[in-house]
């Protein structure tokens, strides 16, 4: 059998996740391993068909187009599109997350000049936080925005913002002052620019990273070199409160990643089961040995597991509950799941796990990233722990 969600969701909800699922069958998967070998991202076309399948409108309030289903829709969607390509569960997060930044603190011109297109998906947003010396040192940022004649002008370089090239909006992570604290002085510009690789020469440039998995996504480093951007391009042009406006976001985004693993692990589990039904060894399927049986029930369960831990989450996100503890969590044991899952996989493949040939093989280097993005899990270990003994 294979493993589907089954709890408590309204129809709505249903068909959503349903349709989501045929159309990640018919036009993601035939596609998604074709792409990852030749190392292409998402085409334009598949992001245009996504677009019109209205996944970019889940979150967004529908007063801005949106459709406003709330974290349990992002649950449903997520795992769906990750199944068919980590990749694509991947493409409407940013868009999301933008979204939520702007309806929760963005100033009444900057809600009507990109709220509208943010939550179509017209316009493409991307992330840009983390640096050489701040990875999981967030606020050891020195990218640069002094205010200068009601512009800002950016100096820095930024790292793994994944998405730049194809980006409309950038929100990005920059100190604007010295105000004592940790966290004093930093905020949230965001930075228009075109799409492509070109950026906005000279001022603000970019290279790609290559990586060894995760290839529907490219991530850039990003030079700013005098780089401009308008005073009013502030996030709710207030400065100094990017890591409130932050965390905002952060219980979706780490919710959203652990389905994003879900989905993952699903696939290579689904995978290794047919493998072991088509693989005769000694004479019989090789699903009829204990140590591949006994193995597929373990990667089973811990799908589930994780699966209903993320819904757990969601459900209390959709009824306004804090849910940082809980995130952390789910973010945690999805990961390492998906890790874990896609890793068994390969080995029930024998040899052929390890030809690139292979999905489960792409699996497993997607894998690498579950542990590493939205917080490794050792900062989620921490975070985690602070909670349970009432640190700050």
């Amino acid at each position: 059998m294979k493993i589907d969600s089954i709890t408590e969701f309204t129809d709505e909800l249903r068909e959503l996740q349903q349709a989501t699922r045929d159309f990640a069958e018919a036009e993601i998967a035939p596609v998604a391993h074709r792409l990852h070998l030749a190392g292409e991202e998402i085409p334009d076309s598949l992001l245009a068909k996504m677009q019109e399948m209205g996944f970019f409108r889940v979150l967004a309030s529908p007063e801005y187009g949106g459709l406003g289903l709330g974290a349990r829709a992002v649950a449903l969607v997520t795992e769906e599109l990750s199944r068919a390509w980590f990749s694509a569960g991947a493409l409407p997060a940013r868009n999301w997350g933008l979204g939520v930044l702007l309806e929760r603190f963005g100033t009444p011109e900057q809600k009507k000049k990109w709220l509208p297109g943010i939550a179509s998906g017209e316009l493409q947003a991307a992330h840009s936080g983390t640096e050489p010396e701040a990875g999981s040192d967030a606020a050891n940022i020195r990218t640069t925005a002094t205010l200068r004649d009601g512009r800002y002008v950016v100096n820095g370089t930024k790292q793994w913002c994944t998405h730049a090239n194809r980006a409309d909006l950038i929100s990005l992570f920059c100190r604007t002052g010295k105000d004592a604290g940790k966290h004093g002085g930093i905020s949230l510009l965001l930075v228009e620019k075109t799409r492509g690789e070109q950026f906005v020469p000279p001022t603000l440039t970019g290279s790609r990273i290559e990586t060894i998995g995760y290839h529907g996504m490219h991530s850039y480093t990003l030079f700013f070199d005098d780089h401009e951007v308008p005073e009013e391009n502030l996030l709710g042009g207030t400065e100094g409160i990017a890591f409130k406006q932050l965390m905002a976001i952060y219980e979706l985004a780490r919710m959203q990643f652990a389905f994003r693993c879900i989905g993952l692990a699903r696939a290579a589990y689904e995978a290794a089961l047919e493998h072991s039904r088509n693989r005769v060894q000694f004479g019989q399927p090789i699903s009829q040995f204990q140590a591949i049986r006994h193995k597929l029930a373990d990667m089973a369960t811990r799908i589930e597991a994780a699966r209903q831990l993320g819904y757990m989450v969601a459900r209390k996100m959709d009824a306004g509950c804090r849910v940082d503890l809980e995130a952390g969590m789910v973010k945690l044991f999805a990961s390492e799941m998906a890790h874990k899952v896609s890793h068994d996989a390969v080995q029930i493949h024998g040899g052929m796990g390890f030809a690139v040939e292979t999905p489960v093989n792409r699996y497993w280097r997607d894998s690498g990233l579950c542990t590493i993005g939205e917080g490794t899990s050792e900062i989620q270990r921490e975070v985690i722990a602070r909670r349970l003994l009432g640190e700050r």
